[in-house]
């Protein structure tokens, strides 16, 4: 039976294989779009990415072989094929059939398919690949030249005035690329000409025109495109000057300077505005200070932002949500931050998935970030409106909603919710003040300011069921409010995301999964937010008040009027809450020429921003005639803010101090800057004509300032804490509002504040060392900071020596020291933990290195002045003896008169050299009784015993 079976089974099984080898099953694969570049002057399409078709069945032969590719077009004929230039691999190439013209049409979209080779040569059963698109641009070639749109300009001009423009030329090409079609410069080929013409064709004269002089100009003009080919045909302008009188404000200067620190300054003092005589009976003049691109919108405090809450007044509390990264803080760490002007930390979200963050629900419950139903959330933002085409504007399609922070807060007995977004120019925070039992609220406001790309300073203060919205400290109420219903809430656990929402990728609703579904479920961020954010902080149990908030944007720049008492009759002077506008309204241009030359650019920051702020006045006229009234031109200018003059911070006192090691060792510790000053200053040039001197000369103002941080770190090696420390109250630093941080490399006090509580907190620091710790000198190295760390100060060193206790009991040859005990042991024989400092001798008996050194150096020159005195002495002796030994003079001999002789002890002898102390003694009763030397001619002769080793020698004359 089993035979049986095996025979009718064999034919179908050797079917199936064959079959099975001829079986093409799969189609080709090839990518679903390509770009692809072709010049005006060639047939082959580079492709992005290249075309390659892929097939499965391969390396079988025809079914695993792409055969050819087929081109499809949107209806119309495609000048494009497609080729296979390797069947195995499946690479292909696409090329144009005929010659193409970027003008005619530059850009060509059309389908392709690739095809395998089937079950066999004829192509039976072949499978074919889905549509890719492709998207084909043509590169243009520089074929035309300029051609101007007029061979002939004429206008007319008023003489003694200079314009902006006086005519435009213009010139096109007929290349379609922007590289080849566009117009990049003009030119005026007639020399000495007094016009001017930039890159647009806005021709405008360089001097004032004169009728008298010149009535008619002709001068020749030509055009070059990108590709610097120039206009075949030139084009000819002619200006006419006519001896007529315009309108305009004369007397204004374009370019006008601020030096930092000069108060208010009057922008413009010589201006006037000349009507030509026309009656008027109304003039409003507006004048606009752009400093949008000065830092956040204007010039504010540089300091950081929690100086800037605490300089405001604001109670401390906030939290920070988008701190810089640091080890405790790292979900910042990924965040891409630009450099900002005002030295506050920026932070870039594009919209993807990396630039989003969420805090880790440790440093959740380090940083106690709970809400409620009382908090105030505040930050900087700068964020545009994403354009989009526009059927897609007014139909159904709408933008996507952006999150800046979701936030979900555990209470004491619930969890809360809620979430801030923007919408267009729209801003919304939905509010659930119970996840478990209340229902979703959401505020909205509209505003222009949320889209129009510039930073504003937004203050949002919840006290449920009100809200408040502080946008650049201006109040706005919400316009709308919804219910959202029955929504599905999120899980119920802490978790804060800034700059997206998330999403559990379980959830589909709010009844179909289980509770601990939804716990586990990974969540997903969405609705990613695009913008740049700064200075985000939240506060919680309470909220901000305005005058904080007015007081966190105040800017510190703006225009401002100089003397309102001075106004004349029917004038009136109003200024934006920003100060960046003024207007100006009166109907006697007397009154208003005078009232225009007190507006005023004041700036109280000592160190302002330094760079260009464009000056625009913009006029109206309203005259008695019915026929027409006459027009202003605006008058553009820039103010510079001038680079300001930096402080020059000086630390100065006691720079080296000795104390007894056991002063150190008491658990105050000594201080070490006990007599610290701080000094700051800036350095201004004078005006020497005023001064009775030659050259320049410079001045010192002292001006009250404040720093931002100081820093006293060791010199050398860290603080050892097992045997030294630095002391400093942290009480007395948190109650002035600072922080401090305290390490064995340096200790740190930060946050703004003024010069003398510098002084006092860095006076009381202290620094203390072990009972028993050999420390024998420590240095110590204190800078401080200004604006932001922007100045510092000198670097002031401090050197301390500790005086070790010498014990008296313990007694030494002669009463006095050996020269060993004065040496510093080698550096090498140092322990390990004494390495780095300086030493004296390791026992009790040790002295101060500098104090033993004083008393050898004096030792040795004394010696040394003896040795000299003797050898001298000798000398005088010795040739007064040769001398009597001449004359024979050896009569009427005296003794030796002795009466100036020192006897002189050599600290550094020997102990062993004491042993010839009593013979000495008998040497001198024998030297007694010796024949008495011949006379000198001076009483100072001597005569010199030489003792040793306890052996008298008889006595030698010299």
């Amino acid at each position: 039976m089993n035979r049986l079976t095996a025979v009718l089974l064999l034919p179908l099984l050797v079917s199936s294989t064959v079959l099975a080898n001829k079986a093409n099953k799969h189609k080709p694969w090839i990518e679903t779009e390509y770009q692809g570049i072709v010049m005006e002057n060639d047939n082959t399409v580079l492709l992005n990415p290249p075309l390659f078709a892929l097939d499965k069945d391969a390396p079988l032969h025809y079914a695993g072989e792409v055969c050819g590719f087929r081109v499809h077009g949107g209806g119309g004929s495609v000048p494009f094929e497609a080729v296979v230039l390797d069947k195995l691999t499946g690479e292909g190439l696409i090329r144009a059939k005929e010659p193409l013209d970027c003008e005619s049409q530059r850009e060509h979209s059309f389908t392709i398919q690739a095809y395998d080779c089937g079950e066999g040569p004829e192509g039976t059963n072949s499978k074919k690949s889905h549509k890719a698109t492709v998207h084909v641009r043509v590169n243009d070639v520089n074929e035309f030249t300029p051609v101007f749109v007029e061979p002939l300009y004429q206008v007319s001009v008023s003489e003694s005035r200079l314009y902006d423009r006086i005519l435009r030329v213009e010139a096109i090409d007929a290349d379609c690329s922007p590289q080849f079609s566009q117009i990049c410069f003009y030119e005026i080929l007639t020399p000495n000409m007094p016009f001017t013409i930039d890159n647009d064709g806005n021709i405008k004269n360089s001097e004032v025109l004169d009728f008298h002089r010149q009535r008619l100009y002709r001068f020749s003009v030509t055009a070059y495109d990108c590709g610097k080919k120039r206009a075949a045909q030139d084009s000819e302008v002619q200006i006419e000057v006519k001896p007529t009188c315009k309108p305009a404000w004369r007397g204004w200067s374009k370019r006008i300077e601020y030096t930092p620190g000069s108060g208010s300054v009057s922008l413009f003092p010589s201006m006037h505005l000349e009507t030509c005589e026309e009656p008027v009976w109304n003039i409003q003049a507006t004048v606009e200070l752009q400093t949008n691109h000065i830092g956040k919108g204007c010039d504010r405090d540089s300091y950081s932002d929690r100086s800037v809450r605490r300089l405001c007044g604001a109670v401390r509390g906030e939290v920070d949500l988008l701190p810089p990264p640091s080890p405790s803080t790292n979900w910042t760490a990924g965040l891409t931050t630009v450099p900002s002007p005002d030295s506050s930390l920026v932070f870039v979200f594009n919209g993807s998935e990396r630039q989003a963050c969420e805090v880790p629900q440790s440093a959740l419950r380090e940083l106690g970030v709970s809400a409620g139903d009382h908090f105030t959330l505040q930050l900087w933002m700068k964020h545009a409106s994403g354009t989009q085409p526009a059927q897609q504007q007014h139909g159904r399609a709408r933008r996507e909603e952006e999150s800046i922070i979701c936030n979900t807060v555990s209470n004491d007995d619930s969890f809360s919710h809620y979430s801030l977004s923007v919408h267009g120019c729209r801003l919304s925070l939905l509010y659930w003040p119970q996840l478990d039992n209340a229902r979703p609220v959401k505020f909205l406001w509209k505003l222009e300011q949320v889209c129009d790309d510039d930073w504003h300073h937004y203050a949002v203060n919840l006290e449920f069921p009100t809200v408040t919205l502080y946008v650049d400290g201006v109040t706005y109420d919400p316009a709308l409010i919804h219910d959202n219903g029955l929504l599905c809430p999120p899980v119920p656990r802490p978790r804060l995301v800034i700059g997206a929402s998330w999403t559990e990728e379980a959830q589909k609703g709010c009844t179909n999964i289980s509770e601990s579904e939804r716990e586990s479920a990974a969540p997903r961020f969405q609705s990613h937010f695009r913008g740049l954010l700064a200075g985000f902080t939240v506060r919680r149990g309470c909220v901000e008040p305005h005058s904080v908030i007015e007081c966190l944007y105040a800017c510190r720049e703006g225009l401002d009027f100089g003397d309102l008492e001075s106004l004349g009759s029917g004038m009136k002077v109003h200024v934006n809450p920003t100060q960046s506008m003024l207007i100006l309204e009166g109907d006697d241009i007397e009154n208003f020429n005078r009232a225009i030359q007190q507006v005023t650019y004041r700036n109280s920051l000592r160190f302002a921003t330094p760079g260009v702020r464009p000056l625009r006045i913009s006029t109206s006229l309203r005259c008695f005639s019915e026929e027409g009234c006459v027009s202003i031109r605006d008058v553009e200018g820039y103010l510079v803010v001038l680079q300001p003059d930096a402080p020059q911070i000086f630390l100065s006192g006691t720079a080296h101090f000795s104390r007894p090691a056991f002063e150190f060792e008491t658990p105050q510790g000594v201080p070490l800057f006990s007599e610290l000053r701080i000094t700051c200053s800036l350095s201004h040039s004078i005006n020497t004509a005023s001064q009775s001197m030659e050259g320049g000369a410079l001045m010192s103002d002292a001006v009250a300032h404040t720093l931002d941080g100081c820093e006293v770190s060791p010199v050398g090696e860290e603080l050892d804490l097992q045997r030294e420390e630095l002391i400093l109250d942290p009480k007395s630093v948190s109650e002035r509002g600072l922080e401090l941080i305290n390490n064995t490399a340096y200790i740190a006090i930060s946050g703004v504040e003024s010069i003398s509580v510098y002084e006092d907190l860095l006076r009381s620091l202290r620094y203390r060392i072990s009972v028993g710790a050999m420390l024998y000198e420590r240095k110590f190295r204190l800078s401080c900071t200004e604006m932001n760390g922007h100045y510092a100060s000198n670097e002031f060193t401090v050197e301390v020596n500790f005086l070790h206790s010498v014990d008296a009991g313990q007694s030494h040859p002669n009463h006095l020291l050996s020269s060993q005990q004065f040496m510093p042991p080698s550096r090498h024989n140092l322990p390990p933990e004494l390495a780095g400092h300086n030493l004296a001798n390791a026992h009790r008996n040790s002295v101060v290195p500098g104090v033993a050194t004083v008393i050898i150096m004096v030792c040795v020159g004394f010696l040394a002045l003896m040795v000299v005195l003797g050898i001298f002495r000798i000398r005088s002796i010795h040739r007064r003896e040769t001398k009597e030994r001449i004359c024979g003079g050896k009569e009427g001999e005296i003794d030796w008169d002795d009466s100036a002789l020192t006897i002189i002890v050599n600290p550094m002898e020997s102990y062993e050299s004491q042993h010839g102390v009593s013979a000495g003694a008998e040497g001198e009763e024998e030297g007694e009784e010796s024949p008495e030397s011949p006379p000198g001619d001076s009483p100072d002769d001597q005569r010199i015993i030489i003792k040793r080793d306890g052996q008298d020698h008889p006595p030698r004359h010299y």
